[in-house]
């Protein structure tokens, strides 16, 4: 009997309580991965994050994996707590059900005794909500909101609380109830505190102070500003919410401004992780605590002519992902390619849980500890109905089938994505050999839409303005300040 349970300890099967480490995930909500100082970004100031990256291990080339909706968020959550692809999820609205999917909190729970706690933002429904949390405070059911003008509930023994409004800022409400979770949480049994921001998606209000840090000293526009995108794709990549946000054509001092909020909502987001990063190590938890520091997706935020992430382009696909803690070498960074919902696997791993279910996640503890390069050797990146890319490190290819259109970019010498190959047949060789990768990776998925509309729509250039609405989550200098004062009575109530 004594050499079985030395054998399972060995082995990972059966770890006791104290041994397993802490958890602590923080969650951007559409933070673009070049948006870090200590990442190579001498524009913004963010501190907390740069200390994190020094303590930690970076991976520079992280990516959300698409989305079923125009609401990418809600698809990149529901690929992190289950582990697998959009594609392979058993239900088309993920964000309702995950059947019978073991999300992470609940597998980290069950085989791992650990204490799962929700804090903010919660984008996937009350059924999938159930399937992961018993515990929680703050927690705000929805995908957007006023950052300080919301309503939050509280989750105990897997009950909502009435709404009631939180009273500062929403950066500021999650990261005190993590300094209380922190300060309270016992050390006989380790937990999950999941800390899921709203910051920096838009509204893009910080405090007054932290956007005029930026607009005193502006940072610079994207290398690939356009006053708009150079063709019309599907609604949502081109005029959905997230576009109508400014008019279109985009000019330099609008795209500037929203430059300079969104830096400074993100700035107010580090002090908040710094005041979050004292406190655990004020706790006497630090030790023995895995920090993970990531985000949804990115944002185009000018780039292409664009403001959302409902395209492909790098700037919205890809994200920050930091880890630090107990075993993570300092200071360490690497180029692999991989997916926010590679953290299922990896958790697992540094959690010594094993995964019930059959998943798409790849384990990344190999890269950290130096043992491998990559994890993958290219990417697949598919949105909705309407646009496919695949990217193998140096080029990378979109496919737009509802207009029957390809981009080609060389990306060693155009990382910004500025100058289109396809239709240049001295690049057909490359243009053929990464069709074929994305035949491949469809294959794999079994992607069920079609590369090719039968019915072409057509190619548009022309955007417009009229089209834009205003949602009820702006505040009331945004609303004079873009959308020409117009109000919405039910601002901020629903």
């Amino acid at each position: 009997m004594i050499r079985l349970l030395l054998a399972l300890v060995l082995s990972g099967t059966f770890l006791p309580a104290k041994k397993r480490p802490n958890i602590l995930f923080l969650f951007a909500d559409d933070q673009r991965a070049d948006t870090i100082a200590a990442h190579g970004n001498p524009h913004i100031q963010t501190p907390h994050l740069d200390r994190l990256a020094k303590e930690g291990f970076s991976f520079r080339k992280n990516y959300c994996a698409g989305s079923f909706s125009g609401a990418v968020c809600v698809a990149s959550r529901a690929m992190l707590m289950t582990g697998q692809h959009w594609m392979t999820l058993p239900s088309e609205k993920p964000q309702a059900n995950w059947g019978s999917n073991q999300t992470l909190p609940a597998l980290l729970k069950k085989s791992g005794n650990y204490q799962p706690f929700i804090i903010g933002k919660w984008h996937n429904g009350k059924k999938t909500l159930d399937q992961s949390f018993s515990n929680g405070r703050s927690v705000y059911m929805g995908g957007m909101a006023d950052h300080t003008d919301f309503h939050v509930q509280d989750l105990k023994n897997g009950k909502l609380s009435e709404k009631r409004p939180a009273e500062e800022f929403s950066s500021t409400v999650f990261a005190n109830d993590a300094i209380s979770f922190i300060q309270k949480a016992e050390k006989e049994n380790p937990f999950f505190l999941y800390v899921s921001f709203m910051a920096p998606h838009d509204p893009r209000n910080p405090p007054k102070k932290y956007r005029e840090i930026y607009y005193k000293n502006r940072p610079p526009l994207p290398e690939n500003f356009l006053p708009q995108h150079p063709f019309q794709n599907a609604p949502q990549a081109t005029s959905g919410r997230d576009e109508g946000l400014a008019p279109w054509p985009r000019t330099k001092k609008m795209i500037s401004d929203q430059l300079c909020e969104y830096y400074g909502l993100i700035t107010h987001l580090d002090e908040q992780v710094g005041r979050i990063l004292l406190a655990l190590q004020k706790s006497g938890h630090a030790d023995n605590t895995i920090i993970v520091y990531t985000a949804d997706h990115g944002l185009a935020m000018g780039s292409h002519g664009l403001l959302g992430k409902q395209n492909v382009y790098e700037q919205s696909m890809q994200c920050p992902l930091i880890l630090s803690g107990p075993g993570i070498p300092k200071g360490k960074s690497s180029n692999a390619f991989t997916y926010v919902h590679d953290l299922y696997a990896t958790l697992c791993n540094l959690a010594k849980v094993k995964p019930e279910n059959k998943i798409d996640s790849e384990d990344l503890t190999e890269i950290i500890r130096g043992n491998a390069k990559e994890v993958r050797k290219s990417l697949f990146l598919p949105f909705q109905d309407n646009q496919r890319s695949v990217n193998d490190g140096k080029w990378k290819l979109h496919i737009y089938p509802q207009i029957n259109h390809r981009l080609l970019f060389n990306l060693e010498e155009d990382p910004h994505e500025i100058k289109d190959l396809a239709q240049n047949q001295n690049f057909s060789k490359q243009q053929k050999r990464m069709e074929q990768l994305m035949i491949t990776w469809r294959t794999n998925l079994k992607d069920p839409y079609p590369l090719k509309s039968e019915k072409r729509l057509p190619f548009k250039p022309i955007y417009n303005n009229d089209a834009r609405t205003l949602d009820r989550w702006q505040p009331k200098w945004i609303r004079e300040k873009y959308f020409d004062g117009r109000n919405d009575p039910d601002h901020g109530k629903k």
